[in-house]
């Protein structure tokens, strides 16, 4: 039977509860320091209860440790790593492979997408390191994902189903570094590549003008979960480590729908991670979320329309073509309806994102707060901020609860209560009931409160005819609960075995053109790969790409050599609003556009 698991990420302690009730398998969360989000770190206490709260249901915790580490961090980062496999932490994310030259405790080690693993030769090098898991490049399409797996099939592979887009190969972007001094691999990226630029040809002829060229739409591949789990994929993590509660709550809600849906139509062959059965109080609709538009990437190859030129901020969902403008409202052709306290927004006849606010909604009749002077008749309307779904969405909104069986039976001294192999009992007379006793039995041993558990049945032995006083029966349900939260409530431990880092034989790394790009940062690292010290660029900068992305702009905008050779005098470049620029080069062997800093 093969384990799915839904991966979800934490913000805080507020979100990775709110992940774990919504039917998450799985959340990951930063720590105080090294993490690659540096704005979401949380204390040690917190993943604590966050650790007490998921295993509960059988789910896990991860926690980002991936960052590059400086040689002045190692000892607080090795503090780091025994504090939260103290706490009961169930494994961590890595980039700096200074942790594997670390005296670390039994902890399982994840590979982070920030190592750049989207080979075979990568991800078997991965395994034969130590790692359990690894995270998979964003690019990779479902077959190069079924290769991997078939060709190293004892490692774990998570991937991203959900949520924002890096343009660069994760790890190997510099830019942020290069242009503002904010390192991408300590956790903090600038985004680059939501900027706006201008794209030029050699003769700096402009091509395109003020256009968010390398900002891409968002990942959405809830309708391509099945494809991913036969590829050999166990995990499908959702981005968001900056998202609310409210985001979390709506997008693990349709993930975990739909997952649930695959494995009712094959329950021999799939199962969920974690248990428990969650009741929602709200349809999920991912529409309604934070989105930049959706695309599946490149799961079937490399498509056209990746990316969002016109803007990088959240588009939401179409909601009808604006049809009569007057001097204080307009009216909109479609079916949606609409609500006070609406956010609306369209592109208008420059390219530019505009928003505004519904200050009152008439049925299709809307008044904004103040009207958009660039609204016109026939514009496409969207809308990303919906009033009601949001306030819907602050309330309580599920339910998680482990169903249990619960079998009564008689023992030489007393009574016995069974539930998920678990026993408990009690000595107590065995008094012949006058009326059937099986009625109050069920209602009083049902009575579980606020506990994870719900009772779905009750069960005797035959001929049952005994009377059991309430308070035997709340000892005993009361005893049950508690050898079911010691005996069958935690995550899978990590054995030694499993986690046995140091010292293993190992072939050399994949090898990097420039030595930047192994991002050394510490003598920790210069040692695992027998180097003479760091190399990293944010130590000593590099001549070399700054970005490599799989995004191709000359394929995006119609000028594939493939297709159209010779129509564009190259090299091209990018333009920043302050002038800087950023050559491209387009690697057509590999099928990948590459961008160098101008020194």
């Amino acid at each position: 039977m093969t384990k799915l698991e839904l991966l979800a990420p934490a913000k805080n302690l507020a979100c990775g509860i709110a992940a774990i009730d919504h039917g998450a398998d799985a959340v990951y969360i930063g720590a105080p320091r090294f993490g690659a989000r540096a704005a979401a770190g949380n204390s040690v206490d917190d993943i604590q209860t966050l650790c007490q709260h998921a295993h509960q249901f059988g789910a896990k915790v991860y926690v980002t440790v991936n960052t590059i580490i400086y040689d002045h961090e190692l000892e607080a980062t090795q503090q780091l790593i025994q504090q939260l496999y103290d706490i009961g932490v169930d494994a961590i994310l890595v980039q700096d492979m200074g942790i594997l030259k670390m005296s670390l405790p039994p902890i399982a080690l994840h590979a982070s997408t920030q190592t750049d693993n989207r080979t075979v030769e990568k991800v078997r090098w991965l395994r034969d390191i130590g790692f359990r898991r690894v995270v998979l490049a964003r690019e990779l399409s479902v077959d190069e994902i079924r290769e991997i797996h078939r060709q190293v099939p004892d490692v774990e592979l998570e991937v991203f189903v959900h949520g924002a887009l890096c343009v660069s190969y994760s790890g190997l972007c510099y830019v942020s570094q290069h242009c503002f001094q904010r390192s991408a691999n300590r956790g903090e990226c600038a985004q680059f590549c939501r900027m706006k630029f201008d794209l030029l040809d050699a003769d700096g002829r402009e091509l395109e003008h003020q256009r968010h060229l390398l900002s891409l739409k968002d990942l959405n591949q809830l309708q391509h979960l099945e494809e991913l789990i036969e590829a050999g994929a166990c995990s499908f993590k959702i981005e968001g480590r900056l998202k609310d509660a409210t985001y979390v709550k709506n997008v693990v809600s349709a993930y975990s729908q739909r997952l649930n849906d695959i494995i009712a139509q094959h329950p021999d062959t799939y199962c969920r991670a974690s248990k428990g059965r969650v009741a929602y109080a709200f349809t999920p609709n991912l529409k309604k979320t934070f989105n930049r538009g959706f695309t599946t990437y490149f799961l079937h190859g490399r498509q056209a329309d990746i990316f969002s030129p016109d803007t990088p901020k959240a588009m939401g969902e179409f909601v009808g073509t604006v049809k009569e403008v007057r001097r204080d409202s307009f009216n909109v052709a479609g079916t949606a309806s609409f609500a006070n306290g609406d956010g609306l927004c369209f592109i208008n006849d420059d390219h530019e994102l505009e928003g505004f606010r519904v200050n009152r909604a008439q049925g299709n009749r809307l008044f904004p707060h103040q009207m958009p002077a660039n609204l016109q008749s026939g514009m496409a309307l969207y809308r990303n901020y919906d009033q009601e779904f949001e306030r819907l969405l602050s309330r309580p909104t599920a339910e998680r609860r482990i169903p249990i069986s619960m079998h009564l039976s008689v023992t030489e001294d007393g009574f016995r209560l069974t539930a998920n192999d678990v026993s408990v009992s009690v000595v107590c007379e065995h008094q012949t009931a006058n009326k059937p006793p099986h009625e109050n039995i069920q209602r009083q041993l049902s009575k579980l409160g606020d506990t994870v558990y719900e009772c779905r049945e009750v069960t005797f032995d035959a001929d049952f005819n005994y009377f059991i006083p309430n308070s035997v029966l709340s000892d005993l349900r009361r005893q049950l609960v508690d050898a079911l939260d010691q005996g069958d409530g935690s995550a899978d431990p990590s054995s030694p075995g499993d986690c046995d880092h140091q010292n293993r034989p190992h072939d050399p790394a994949p090898s990097y053109a420039h030595p930047y790009l192994y991002n050394i940062a510490n003598r920790l690292s210069a040692d695992f790969y027998h180097v003479d010290g760091p190399t990293a660029y944010e130590i000593k900068g590099g001549h070399g790409p700054v970005m490599q992305c799989r995004h191709c702009l000359r394929y995006a905008l119609g000028h594939c050599l493939k297709k159209h050779p010779n129509q564009l005098k190259e090299p091209l470049s990018l333009r920043l609003g302050d002038g800087r620029l950023f050559r491209l080069e387009f690697d057509c062997k590999n099928c990948q556009m590459n961008v160098y800093a101008s020194r």
